[in-house]
């Protein structure tokens, strides 16, 4: 998934505004002139994302700022692993250190939950989707960090791509004239159907959508779906999906599991930034 440069410098640009506000008034005991030397280690085993916006906060911050990277989105460390170097001005550091390690940290626990979660299905041909709940103004950042993980990307938001959902289907009137009423108004883009029955799925595939979300089926009516279907359209399973359960859910045949869990479930990272004036070494 590609992020434009602009998204980014705009989030980062609110996080430092929110942190640092009209100044970091603590940061102004250390001399101007100090500088320092920093590494920033991961405690624990992780899909390490975020890496463009660690960056970022510190090229908005001071541009003389050096970071030298040992790892890039998506590569899996150990605990205690180095995972990158900087170099300039403390106060700088000091200043960047929190806003930068937020991004890194959340960024990289989403990556480190869709990549447990794609892992645990790899035995079969069932794809881990993210979905739509994910953290205000990180959307796109979850989203990049879900495919750094080894998931796949759902809808971006409501305007690029059409699931029809229950309220949706109750407001047109039917299946059948919810379908056709996206088609006329956006035939560009692909339809999904979400249904809760057998017959609601043979609504949908007489109405030939590209896909079908199976919104809380069990295991054993997945399976029948499965089965009805014949790999006429594409069938996405959702509804408390677990690491527990994603196996089962997978192994039933269906092409995709999109679950929330992977954007909002997440526990951040445990990385630490220390450093080491160049005056005391």
């Amino acid at each position: 998934m590609n992020i434009a440069h602009s998204y980014i410098e705009t989030s980062v640009r609110q996080a430092l505004e929110e942190d640092i506000g009209t100044g970091d008034v603590t940061g102004e005991i250390i001399e101007q002139t100090s500088t320092s030397c920093a590494t920033v280690i991961s405690r624990e085993a992780a899909i390490i994302c975020g890496t463009t916006w660690f960056n970022e906060v510190f090229k908005q911050l001071d541009s003389h700022i050096h970071i030298h990277w040992h790892i890039t989105d998506g590569d899996s460390v150990d605990a205690n692993q180095l995972l990158c170097e900087l170099n300039g001005s403390t106060r700088s550091l000091l200043s960047g250190e929190r806003a930068a390690l937020n991004f890194l940290q959340t960024l990289s626990a989403t990556a480190s939950l869709a990549y447990k979660y794609a892992q645990t299905i790899r035995s079969t041909n069932a794809k881990v989707l993210d979905t739509r709940k994910t953290i205000p103004g990180l959307r796109l950042a979850q989203k990049y960090a879900v495919s750094c993980g080894g998931g796949v990307n759902h809808r971006t938001g409501l305007y690029d791509a059409i699931l029809i959902k229950e309220n949706h289907i109750i407001g047109a009137g039917s299946i059948q004239q919810a379908v056709e009423s996206a088609r006329q108004q956006h035939p560009e883009l692909s339809i999904e159907v979400e249904v809760e029955n057998l017959d609601e799925l043979q609504q949908a595939m007489n109405a030939n959508v590209e896909r079908v979300l199976l919104d809380n089926f069990s295991l054993q009516q997945l399976s029948q779906a499965v089965k009805l279907n014949n790999q006429q359209l594409e069938l996405e399973a959702s509804g408390n999906v677990t690491l527990d359960n994603i196996l089962s859910i997978a192994e039933t045949g269906v092409d995709y599991i999109s679950s929330g869990a992977i954007t909002k479930d997440i526990k951040a990272v445990d990385l630490s930034m220390r450093l080491k004036t160049e005056n005391n070494k």
